[in-house]
């Protein structure tokens, strides 16, 4: 895909939704890298519905760990794989109260030292919580870049190092939110919605749906 049309995607990507963001509900970046770390194979509407109470009874790493394993995994016992991401959640609390004073850490080597904190985590945090041009390549965003051409690759590495090439750079803060709501919404994985797509003759997926 030539430069001209990857501008234009993302020109009519902002012309419909000019301020985009995380459909997680938060209100700190504490709030947002737990509601992360619980969205991993759960959706949004799940996360927010558990992190609704959580947050009622603890929104800081201390009152996490006050809560203690057992009381933080009947908040978020609706989630899938709760057992692990409870025992994640709090030795990262841990981490951030011992080495971090209670504060996510601006840094990317520092947050992906965290436990349940790969590299996606850790852009979506950097991106959405500290507005760094970062992007973090899920599986909608990684099904778009192959499908239209904007960036491809054989795994969300090299996704991601194509989308930060590609990208223009007014648009490197936003692209990861306009990328994953398009996918999922509308470049959907089994039934893509080419006929609704706003952006369906720059699209060089071959097997459109009409």
């Amino acid at each position: 895909m030539n430069a001209a049309t990857c501008r234009e995607i993302y020109k009519r990507l902002e012309k419909e939704n000019p301020k985009p963001t995380t459909e997680l509900n938060f209100s700190s970046p504490f709030e947002l890298l737990i509601a992360v770390i619980l969205s991993a194979q759960a959706t949004d509407i799940g996360v927010n519905k558990a992190t609704a109470k959580l947050f009622k009874a603890a929104r800081t790493p201390q009152g996490i760990l006050a809560l203690g394993l057992t009381n933080l995994k009947v908040y978020i016992k609706t989630i899938g794989l709760f057992n692990n991401k409870a025992k994640n959640i709090l030795s990262t609390c841990k981490l951030l109260v011992e080495n971090h004073a209670g504060i996510v850490p601006e840094d990317r080597t520092a947050l992906e030292s965290l436990p349940g904190v790969g590299r996606k985590t850790a852009n979506v945090i950097l991106n959405t919580a500290f507005g760094h041009p970062t992007i973090a390549v899920d599986t909608h965003i990684f099904r778009v870049s192959n499908r239209t051409g904007i960036a491809s690759g054989k795994n969300v590495d090299k996704v991601e190092q194509k989308l930060l090439e590609v990208t223009p750079e007014e648009f490197k803060l936003n692209a990861h939110h306009w990328l994953l709501l398009h996918g999922r919404y509308t470049c959907k994985a089994r039934k893509p919605e080419c006929q609704n797509c706003l952006i369906s003759d720059l699209c060089q997926y071959k097997e459109k749906i009409r």
